[in-house]
């Protein structure tokens, strides 16, 4: 099984946050995740277009790729060791408050982890958040989550319930309706683009 990697794209100058990518999967699998993987693919594509915005703004973006595909069982690899490994080491190299910035899997993954110190918020792009996620781990933090009414594959009902849920523990929690989006990225991609960047420098923001 390969290691857990991260993919840097830093500011021309010293950053002064950092925005983690998160990728989507599977609900189980213990595929390893290679370049070839497009959930890691469609992140990939996520962080190079919000670079140019998040770099002027001082924010790092960096995309960590899973060891595996699925979310799994406790007795199997998931993506939860591997968050945190991340965020450690940020904590390690930077020492600066990060967004979490997920699609799909990497959403729930990231209101899983958002209990680190580091963390500001979570911004969810068409995540997978089913019915009973606990929101524990967002006490104050910051939630921002965009579902699009033509996802099929993670649902927007359970979406938008999950943010109203969270609202009990979590600094600020809001929901986006992203109109005829699917789940993907691909449809309205430009929408999609300019709402995960607004999001994390709002969740960043002082």
């Amino acid at each position: 099984m390969p290691d857990p990697l991260l993919t840097r794209s830093d500011p021309p100058t010293p950053p002064r946050a950092v925005a983690l990518v998160l990728h989507g999967g599977a609900v189980r699998s213990t595929r390893a995740v290679d370049g070839r993987s497009a959930s890691w693919q469609r992140a990939r594509a996520l962080q190079r277009a919000l670079s140019p915005d998040l770099h002027a703004a001082g924010v790092a973006v960096w995309l960590l790729r899973f060891r595996v595909r699925g979310w799994n069982d406790p007795a199997r690899p998931s993506p939860l060791a591997d968050a945190r490994w991340a965020l450690e080491t940020v904590r390690r190299e930077l020492d600066l408050p990060v967004a979490l910035l997920g699609h799909s899997m990497g959403a729930r993954t990231a209101v899983h982890v958002a209990d680190d110190p580091s963390v500001r918020g979570v911004v969810g792009l068409a995540p997978w958040l089913p019915q009973g996620e606990p929101v524990a781990a967002l006490r104050d933090r910051h939630l921002v989550v965009g579902h699009g009414r033509r996802d099929r594959i993670t649902s927007f009902a359970q979406s938008r319930a999950y943010v109203e849920r969270s609202r009990t523990v979590a600094r600020s929690a809001e929901f986006h309706d992203l109109g005829d989006a699917g789940h993907y990225l691909l449809r309205a991609s430009g929408r999609w683009n300019a709402f995960a960047a607004g999001s994390v420098l709002d969740v960043l923001a002082p």
